[in-house]
């Protein structure tokens, strides 16, 4: 087959692909080489691509049937090739794409797999796509929405084609809004405040799975989250959404708000979405500003990570910025909401930072518990107050910066 645009062939993970040819691919030039690619393959997302095999063969292993799979925005077909061929237990595999060149490269590259009778490319919007498997008969147990910027316009289709007990995976790329650089936007998309801070991913992470189960809601499915992170300029959620009234109502419990003090640093979190009671910072008297509402349940399930870990361990997925990550995100799983970045707190002191590791064993000796957080490089996750972490700081009697020494 010949396209009317240059193309070279590449491996990733067992895919053998098709990809455009789009010269140096130097980080000064990618995203603008991307935007202006005839068929969209970003080489920097195969990381995400490794975890979203990763969670589908955990999700397979646990629901324990064959798989039907869609993938909706398919560009060259990567994603989808790759799960039909690594993850065990998947029968099927849709893939669309309203780019026409990108189905006629992903139908390619089918072939090229020998997935013939195993795998469709559909030339169709995503919604469209997914409008067509809204019956009971004809849901997916899967879905990977992995659009361009933000996924709110796609969520409600989503919902409706994903079978009762699926596995909905979302990312969102729109990070400007997101993090609070333009509020009216977020607002506008996903009925929610952002907010500017040090914790700013975490809290972009928790709008997008709001807005995710706000719209499993409408449906009355319930999400439960299994797995969610914030990696380079994009967040991502993994939910199972199950049907049933009761449990509805008691997904949407989870639901609030984050008050943040830039004044001293303090937050605290108001559950439910009627009121957030009073907005003045109990440390130092200040307005505090709100975010919300957004989801202020578990960003990942302990197990689910225990079991993709060993996935990875067991496919021989050593890449090590990987496993760093999987084993970041299951450490601090069952933390409460927000993290806390030493430069920042030291910095309002007047104080040298300390090295994370130091300052981390400085909090477990006053008594609380306290992890690395996969967010930020200097990001804690503790039960320890503001309060009572500036005391350790001030106690811990550092007396160097460890900004340096983290980022050896």
């Amino acid at each position: 087959m010949e396209f009317d645009f240059a193309v070279k062939t590449l491996n990733e993970g067992s895919a053998q692909l098709l990809v455009p040819q789009i010269g140096d691919t130097s980080a000064a030039y990618l995203d603008h080489l991307l935007s202006r690619a005839p068929v969209f393959y970003n080489p920097r997302m195969k990381l995400n691509r490794d975890i979203a095999v990763l969670a589908l063969q955990v999700y397979q292993r646990r629901s324990g049937r064959r798989l039907v799979v869609c993938e909706p925005m398919c560009g060259t077909g990567v994603r989808g090739i790759r799960m039909i061929r690594e993850v065990e237990g998947v029968e099927k595999l849709v893939m669309g794409d309203l780019n026409p060149l990108a189905t006629k490269l992903a139908s390619f590259n089918m072939e090229l797999n020998n997935l013939e009778g195993r795998a469709v490319v559909r030339n169709l919007e995503a919604n469209l796509l997914f409008a067509l498997h809204s019956a009971p008969n004809k849901h997916f147990d899967y879905i990977d929405l992995d659009p361009f910027g933000s996924p709110v316009y796609y969520l409600d289709s989503a919902v409706r084609a994903l079978r009762n007990g699926g596995l909905l995976a979302v990312t969102a790329t729109d990070m400007a809004p997101l993090c609070g650089a333009h509020h009216q936007a977020c607002l506008r998309k996903y009925g929610a405040l952002p907010l500017h801070s040090e914790y700013c991913h975490e809290v972009a992470l928790r709008i997008l799975i709001g807005a995710l189960a706000s719209a499993a809601a409408r449906h009355e499915k319930a999400a439960t989250i299994v797995f969610g992170h914030s990696t380079d300029h994009y967040v991502r959620a993994y939910a199972v959404l199950e049907h049933g009234a009761e449990s509805t109502s008691k997904s949407l419990e989870e639901m609030g708000y984050i008050l943040h003090c830039p004044r001293c640093l303090n937050r605290r979190v108001a559950h439910g979405i009627h009121d957030v009671g009073s907005t003045l910072c109990d440390e130092c008297g200040k307005t505090m500003i709100i975010a919300g509402p957004l989801w202020l349940g578990p960003l990942s399930e302990a197990s689910f990570c225990d079991e993709m870990i060993e996935e990875a361990e067991r496919h021989g997925f050593g890449e090590k910025r990987l496993m760093r990550l999987l084993r970041a995100i299951r450490s601090e799983s069952g933390y409460p909401p927000t993290y806390f970045n030493i430069d920042t707190i030291s910095d309002l002191l007047n104080l040298p930072s300390p090295p994370t590791e130091e300052f981390l064993r400085a909090l477990r000796r006053a008594g609380y518990k306290a992890v690395r957080t996969h967010f930020h490089p200097r990001g804690i996750k503790t039960d320890a107050p503001i309060k009572a972490m500036k005391e350790v700081l001030l106690n811990s009697g550092a007396g160097r910066s460890g900004r340096d020494l983290d980022e050896r």
